[in-house]
């Protein structure tokens, strides 16, 4: 067997609910701050439902995407 294969990583996607976004530049801070965090591979912010999805290489800590949140001027109020 070749010592060289690596096992398959698959993303996680998790979906939180976020109050406080009403712009374009609401999305586009979210999408840097939570981007920033190691693993993190894709960030989607949906302002009509307040809804922002995040994609990393494992399931993302629920306490430091909070953090970060709030951090940019915004409250986390949960996974949808």
């Amino acid at each position: 067997m070749p010592s060289n294969l690596t096992a398959a990583v698959s993303p996680a996607s998790t979906t939180y609910a976020v109050s406080g976004m009403s712009c374009g530049h609401c999305g586009a801070t979210l999408t840097r701050a939570i981007g920033e965090l190691d693993g993190v591979t894709r960030v989607d912010v949906e302002l009509g439902t307040g809804r922002v999805t995040v994609t990393a290489t494992a399931a993302p800590d629920d306490t430091v995407i909070a953090r970060v949140v709030h951090e940019a001027g915004y409250e986390l109020t949960g996974r949808v």
